[in-house]
């Protein structure tokens, strides 16, 4: 289907391009030091939920965290004393946004003693910004398939310095979506400063901002704008599985 932006511009909703990592009960992109998914049958009283076992359905429980465990959005309650649900923060779900394709840079951490790969608003700058953009979607170099298996535990991953909020509030973005387990270095004490600046916590609270982790832009997809619709599981949570899918925007001929 074809849904039109205006006279010249519109997007076709039968080609997706889904960015999300799944939930899996095999090898699936995991982090902050949390065991795999756990699938099994229910078994109670003699039933199974397992049609391979004789029973009639297959009826799982599933055990995850949705910080650890694939494609997730947030909100401002995964670091507030109150627990606000991202279910009530996200109540749109297409938004114009911009692909950015990132290579971290090398820099000693002076406190902790080592190297770390990090994100400035150097590079933020450098997207071709359009009016209206509500999303930020950044993809980092190197961009390989290990990224949708990867147990990001220990690893120090890169994350992006806090300068980078100049940027995101500049062009005002609410929505920002990482390849990433976190926007915030592995180990920093508890500190967390990018997600506390990018939600304002705790001088004045931003309810309208999500995060996006661990997301997975594959190569074929260009730089540039696109259409995202963020689809989400209706979880009463700070944080929930998530789906992101883009669409490229096509001109009319003519």
């Amino acid at each position: 289907m074809k849904l039109f932006l205006s006279e010249s511009a519109y997007f076709d909703t039968s080609c997706p391009l889904d960015i999300s990592i799944p939930v899996s009960d095999g090898d699936s992109v995991r982090a902050w030091y949390v065991s795999p998914p756990l699938m099994e049958p229910v078994r109670e009283n003699g039933y199974v939920g397992s049609v391979r076992e004789g029973g009639s359905v297959n009826f799982r429980s599933i055990h995850f965290n949705p910080h650890g465990h694939g494609t997730h959005t947030e909100c401002l309650g995964h670091i507030t004393p109150t627990i606000y649900s991202v279910n009530q923060v996200l109540k749109e779900f297409f938004f114009k946004a911009i692909v950015l394709t990132v290579t971290p840079r090398e820099r000693y951490n002076e406190t902790y003693s080592e190297m770390d790969w990090v994100i400035d608003a150097q590079m933020l700058e450098s997207a071709n910004w359009e009016e209206g953009v509500d999303a930020l979607i950044i993809r980092t170099r190197p961009n390989t398939d290990g990224k949708l298996t990867k147990d990001y535990s220990s690893t120090n991953a890169p994350y992006l310095d806090v300068n980078c909020l100049g940027v995101l509030n500049k062009y005002g973005i609410k929505h920002l979506l990482v390849d990433l387990p976190s926007v915030d270095r592995e180990n920093d004490g508890g500190k967390l400063a990018m997600h506390h600046q990018f939600w304002n916590v705790p001088e004045s609270p931003n309810f309208e901002r999500t995060l996006t982790e661990m997301v997975f832009v594959e190569d074929g997809i260009q730089d540039g704008v696109y259409i995202l619709e963020l689809q989400m599981a209706a979880m009463e949570n700070d944080a929930s599985p998530s789906r992101p899918v883009l669409y490229a925007i096509q001109k009319t001929k003519g």
